[in-house]
């Protein structure tokens, strides 16, 4: 299930169940469950790849939430970390992997030991959490994209950019999502055939399918990362 049908059954459930407790001694409990409805439809279409807008938490370039965001999306960005830390005290899969020399792929670090060692520059391909602490002094690159989407030719690009001035410095680079297994496998990819370790995206694929096996790109992350090698040939 795609991350706006998801938040939309969510809100769906919010909403009935404000109907539900309409007559509660507790006025309050069906205001705050349809806020959370609205705010769960919101983000629903937001996330709709007819859509398709990352943008809408504000989180900027420095991988920050505003004060307004944090306000007003609190119910959403809490029970989007709630659920990493469930899914993680429930997997057995490493945080992340190597997956060639210096290059790194996985979930999103929230502690020091979730981090590769070397002090990685860190790509972050989500727009749902914000740059963790851990990594508030290693180089930063955010590029917001929502879950099961994938970040845009341009975004592939500028990633790969960014890498290659990492690796000049030496640095190893550790891109994450949320989990490892999409936004951040895609960009890994074009960074595996631009440092000359694949020849193309399908070939990395399988190198990173290789160290990390639970990885899920979907068709659109195949889809850009065609676009962007079409591109990259021009």
């Amino acid at each position: 299930m795609g991350i706006s049908k998801a938040v939309g059954v969510v809100g769906f459930a919010f909403f009935v169940a404000s109907v539900k407790l309409k007559d509660s001694r507790i006025k309050l409990i069906p205001i705050l469950l349809l806020v959370d409805s609205l705010i769960a439809s919101l983000v629903a279409i937001a996330s709709h790849p007819a859509v398709n807008y990352p943008l809408i938490f504000g989180k900027g370039y420095n991988g920050h939430f505003p004060l307004w965001s944090k306000i007003l999306f609190f119910p959403f960005l809490f029970l989007v970390r709630l659920y990493v830390f469930i899914r993680r005290l429930k997997s057995s899969e490493p945080i992340y992997n190597e997956i060639s020399e210096g290059l790194y792929v996985g979930g999103w670090p929230s502690l020091k030991p979730h981090l590769p060692p070397g002090d990685p520059a860190v790509i972050d391909c989500t727009c749902e959490l914000p740059r963790s602490s851990v990594v508030s002094e290693n180089a930063y690159l955010c590029l917001p994209t929502w879950d099961t989407r994938s970040p845009h030719v341009s975004q592939i690009e500028t990633a790969v950019r960014w890498a290659c001035k990492m690796r000049d410095q030496k640095k190893p680079i550790y891109v994450h999502c949320a989990f490892g297994h999409g936004r951040s496998v895609c960009v890994m990819c074009a960074i595996l055939v631009s440092f000359g370790v694949a020849e193309d995206w399908k070939a990395a694929e399988k190198i990173v399918r290789e160290k990390r096996p639970k990885i899920r790109m979907n068709a659109l992350h195949r889809k850009h990362l065609e676009e962007w090698s079409k591109h990259r040939q021009m």
